[in-house]
């Protein structure tokens, strides 16, 4: 017999499969595999360039001069940027830099302060 998961809802044992859905007979909740699968997923981890694990809300340095895309400005190497927020996508930081504003990073181009 095969373990099935638990109602993401109401956490009853008794689900079952039908048609690639998971269904809960307690509650008549609805989920797919693929939700299920993404549940248990672990959470990704974003790194900075020399290999620390960044979490939201650090501050970090940038270590290249960035040019800023469909501007002439640019975020100089040492600019610390306080309070990231980290974001799924090709840039993973969401920030605020004085001087420029709103800003995506990519982790690849900072370092933990």
């Amino acid at each position: 017999m095969t373990d099935l998961p638990k109602c993401p809802q109401c956490n009853s044992e008794f689900t079952y499969e039908d048609h690639g859905m998971f269904i809960c007979p307690e509650c008549a909740h609805e989920w797919t595999t693929a939700a299920a699968e993404t549940a248990t997923e672990e959470k990704r981890v974003i790194r900075d360039a020399v290999g620390n694990e960044l979490q939201d809300g650090d501050a970090v340095t940038v270590i290249k001069d960035l040019k800023v895309k469909g501007t002439s400005l640019v975020v100089k190497m040492g600019a610390k940027v306080k309070n990231i927020r980290l974001v799924d996508g090709d840039h993973d930081i969401d920030c605020k830099i004085d001087g420029i504003g709103a800003m995506k990073l990519k982790s690849e181009f900072v370092k933990k302060a």
